[in-house]
């Protein structure tokens, strides 16, 4: 009977550790992101947000690892598709990244087909939303982005703005709902479209200098289009009180990169520059950061965290669930809600952040001062104000 016994309790105990060895499984997660091209600096710093969330989850979750295998999708659309299909091959649970909505959509669409959840934070394009995906998710939208640009300009109480936009999906839309808004509060506001493949933007500049001659000009693009911009300013010196952008501009990169434009320039940021936390988490997040790169994190690193971590944990709960392989993930993602380190964040029936909205930074004296709202400012705004 002991032995009988003895046995017995030696099969349970192997059961049990097969056991335990399955629950704490090592995932397998797909990083589709523009390390190469146009957007590789945006990409580069989204990347390293999603390193920093690997680390930490790897760190706390106590159960379960993730491993991140990357794919450069080398800021083009059909490369997007190309690097989605590529990961799903090598036995990706999911997706995380995406930069730019025009790349983003195709990728989505190649991670829908393949039933692979996916989750980013560089698209904002409404249109990302509307297709009725179970398996899309973003973190953050235009309606976010618009507030916090309109929130600065009636802190600014301007009465005239020029609005110089890319005719790319997601820029264009933001441009034309920031103008609907300008135009319900009576302010005056020119438009100016701008073909993502322009260099020179000195034609669009005098135009604005002369005929709309406004207060502020607004400039809803990505880093390149800010630099052609702002240089060609710099040589016309149109005479307004502020340039406001809006991502990947009031970054650390930025400021650093191009030292004689970014003086007073306004753009999107959660963070300042160095960088603040008051939350554990955040606390946490800033340490591993700096023990990864060696330098503070920025808001596009952020938010590759963010979204990789409601994505970790989302995998993680599946995994206990044991419904990984049934669309658990996504079921998951959809009950997200949690404060994270840009807020509070709960998914609606489309995959989009309801609670999102952002905050404005503005370059000073090589630091990025968050200036609205007021009750997040790190900083007063230097207005009227401009790099030249």
């Amino acid at each position: 009977m002991n032995r009988i016994c003895r046995k017995f309790g030696l099969v349970t105990a192997a059961l049990a550790l097969q056991a335990g060895a399955a629950l704490a499984e090592e995932f397998l997660v797909g990083a589709e992101i523009p390390l190469t091209g146009a957007l590789a600096r945006v990409g580069a710093g989204m990347h390293e947000g999603i390193s920093v969330a690997v680390e930490v989850f790897n760190k706390t979750n106590g159960k379960h690892t993730v491993k991140v295998i990357t794919a450069d999708d080398e800021s083009a659309p059909a490369k997007a598709i190309a690097a989605v299909e590529k990961l799903a091959g090598q036995g990706v649970v999911a997706i995380t990244g995406g930069y730019g909505s025009n790349n983003i959509s195709p990728a989505s669409d190649a991670a829908n087909k393949l039933g692979l959840p996916y989750i980013t934070s560089g698209g904002v394009d409404d249109n990302l939303t509307a297709r009725g995906y179970k398996t899309f998710f973003r973190i953050n939208n235009t309606a976010g982005y618009q507030k916090a640009m309109m929130g600065l300009l009636d802190e600014m109480k301007i009465k005239s703005a020029s609005i110089i936009y890319s005719t790319k999906e997601a820029t264009a839309d933001l441009a034309k709902d920031v103008k609907h808004e300008l135009d319900a509060r009576g302010i005056v506001a020119g438009m100016h479209a701008f073909d993502p493949a322009i260099t020179d933007f000195k034609p669009i500049i005098n135009k604005v200098r002369l005929q709309d001659k406004p207060e502020v000009i607004l400039m809803v693009g990505y880093e390149n289009d800010y630099v052609g911009i702002l240089r060609a300013a710099k040589v016309l010196k149109p005479n307004v009180k502020a340039m406001v952008g809006v991502w990947s501009l009031a970054t650390p990169k930025m400021a650093s990169d191009f030292p004689d434009l970014m003086p007073s320039v306004y753009g999107t940021a959660l963070l300042p520059y160095p960088a603040e936390f008051r939350s554990e988490e955040g606390r946490l997040f800033a340490e591993t950061y700096k023990k990864l790169y060696d330098k503070e994190p920025d808001y596009l690193g952020q938010f590759g965290y963010v979204q990789s971590m409601i994505l970790f944990e989302a995998i993680a709960r599946a995994a206990d669930k044991g419904t990984l392989k049934q669309g658990g993930v996504i079921e998951e993602l959809a009950k997200t809600d949690r404060e994270t380190l840009i807020g509070r964040v709960q998914f609606n029936e489309k995959g989009d952040n309801t609670n999102f909205v952002h905050r404005m930074g503005q370059h000073q004296d090589g630091k990025i001062a968050i200036v609205w709202p007021s009750d997040a400012a790190t900083g007063n705004m230097n207005f009227p104000a401009v790099p030249w």
